[in-house]
C-alpha cells in the first residue's frame, strides 16, 4: 500500500426534496450572484429549472443562465460561460444536471481566473490557485463529478472530430451536492445503463493496480462493484425504483471521490482510450467503456493474472474450482461482458456505431497526445498497444 491523501470536502445532502435547499447552500458558501448552468430542455420541461429559478428569486439571489450543455461538453460553451460570468460578476456556479453539466461548470470556474485560454488547463499548462465555487443538483447518476476533482472537456475547435481531455485539481471539487434520486426517474433506460457502466469503471480503473496488500480498499471496491451490478440491473428494468436508483446515485459519488483507490495507483487507461472514441464519434461515454474495458482486460490480463482471478471470484462470483488461474480470469471478463450486454450495452465497435476501422491509428495518436505520453499504470501503453486494444474491441463478441 502506498501513502495517500484522501480529501473529500463536498457537502452531500441526499434524499427526497433536497434540491429545495440550493439557495440556502449557495448563501452558506458565500454566493451572492449565481450562474445557473444546465443542459437541454428536459430539466426545463420537468419543472426543475423553473423551480430553482423561483427558489433563487425568493431567496433574493440574482442569477444569470447558461443552458445548452451537451454530452461530451464543448469548450466553446465553456468559453461563453467564462465571458458571461466575468461580465455579470458572478461569484457562484450552480450546475443542474449530470457529469457533462458539472464538468462544464468546473471548467468555467477554473477559466474565470485565468489570463490565458481555459484549454491550457486541460493541456496541463496551468495550475489554478483560485476557482469560482461550484454547487450541484445531480440529475444523472454516472460520472461522479459531483464529488470528484476531475473534469473532461471536448475541444470543438477541431474540424475533424473533437479532441477530448480531462484534468484534475482539488480546487474544482464542488462545495455541495444535492442528490435526490427521484430526479433520475425520467432517464431513458439506455442512459441509466451507460451510467451503471461508468460508475463500475470508476472503481475498476482504481482496482487494477500493481500495489499489494490493499485489504480494506479492495473490500470496499469489491463491495461497491457487487452492489452496482445488483442494483444496476434493477434500475435499468425499473427506473422508478427508488431503492435501486438511490443506491446507484450514492455509488456513483463514492466510486469517483477517491475512496476506492486509497493506497493504490489508479490506471484509467480504458477511460483514456474511450475518450478518443467519444471525442471523435460523440458516442455515449458509458457505452464506449463497455466496449473498451473487456478489450483492455483481455490485452493486459497476463500482466497479473492473479488480480484478474480476484476480480472474477470476488466481484463476478466465478467458482475457481477445477479451473486454471487463466481460465478463471477469462471467465470473469466474459461475465463482465455478459452483464454489460444484459443491461443493453454494446460489446464491440460495430455495435457502438463505429463499423469503419480506418481511423484507429488517428485515435491512438491522439490518445498519446501526439506521441508525448504513454497511458495507464497497471500496464504502460503506447500507440501500438492502444491500436491493438481497439482491434480487440472491434472483434470481441
Amino acid at each position: 500500500m502506498t501513502g495517500f491523501t484522501y480529501y473529500t470536502p463536498t457537502k452531500v445532502l441526499f434524499g427526497r426534496g433536497v434540491e429545495g435547499q440550493a439557495a440556502k447552500e449557495i448563501r452558506a458558501f458565500g454566493g451572492s450572484k449565481v450562474l445557473l448552468h444546465y443542459g437541454g430542455q428536459s430539466a426545463v420541461k420537468s419543472g426543475l429549472i423553473p423551480a430553482i429559478r423561483q427558489q433563487l428569486t425568493d431567496a433574493g439571489l440574482p442569477f444569470v443562465e447558461l443552458g445548452g450543455v451537451k454530452p461530451n461538453p464543448r469548450l466553446s460553451l465553456v468559453r461563453e460561460g467564462i465571458a458571461l460570468c466575468r461580465k455579470e460578476k458572478v461569484d457562484f456556479i450552480l450546475a443542474v444536471g449530470g457529469g457533462s453539466v458539472i464538468d462544464s461548470a468546473k471548467a468555467i470556474s477554473v477559466g474565470f481566473y485565468m489570463d490565458t485560454d481555459v484549454w491550457d488547463y486541460y493541456e496541463n499548462q496551468f495550475q489554478p490557485v483560485k476557482t469560482l465555487p461550484v454547487g450541484t443538483v445531480l440529475t444523472i447518476s454516472a460520472a461522479g463529478s459531483e464529488m470528484s476533482s476531475s473534469s473532461v472537456i471536448n475541444n470543438d475547435d477541431f474540424t475533424d472530430g473533437d479532441l477530448k481531455k480531462g484534468h484534475s485539481d482539488d480546487l474544482t471539487r464542488p462545495k455541495f451536492a444535492l442528490m435526490n434520486p427521484e430526479l433520475t426517474f425520467t432517464l431513458p433506460k439506455y442512459q441509466i445503463a451507460c451510467g451503471v457502466v461508468d460508475i463500475l469503471m470508476h472503481t475498476i480503473e482504481r482496482y487494477f493496480t500493481n500495489e499489494k496488500d490493499l485489504t480494506v480498499t479492495d473490500e470496499l471496491a469489491e463491495g461497491l462493484m457487487r452492489a452496482v451490478i445488483k442494483e444496476g440491473r434493477v434500475a435499468v428494468e425499473n427506473p422508478t425504483n427508488y431503492t435501486a436508483m438511490a443506491n446507484i446515485m450514492w455509488a456513483g459519488s463514492l466510486s469517483h471521490n477517491g475512496l476506492t483507490g486509497c493506497g493504490g495507483v489508479q490506471d484509467f487507461a480504458s477511460h483514456q482510450i474511450e475518450m478518443e472514441l467519444s471525442g471523435m464519434y460523440d458516442v455515449a461515454h458509458g457505452a464506449g467503456l463497455a466496449v473498451i474495458f473487456p478489450a483492455w482486460a483481455t490485452y493486459v490480463m497476463d500482466h497479473d493474472v492473479g488480480r484478474f482471478v480476484q476480480f472474477a471470484v470476488n466481484v463476478w462470483g466465478v467458482n475457481p474450482d477445477g479451473k486454471t488461474e487463466k481460465q478463471t480470469a477469462v471467465e470473469g471478463i466474459e461475465r463482465c461482458k455478459t452483464y454489460f450486454r444484459s443491461i443493453g450495452m454494446p460489446i464491440n465497435l460495430a455495435e457502438l456505431g463505429i463499423p469503419n476501422l480506418d481511423r484507429l491509428e488517428e485515435l491512438a495518436v491522439k490518445c498519446t497526445f501526439f506521441g508525448k505520453r504513454t497511458i495507464g499504470n497497471f500496464v504502460k501503453l503506447g500507440k501500438e498497444e492502444i491500436m491493438d486494444i481497439y482491434r480487440i474491441a472491434a472483434e470481441q463478441k
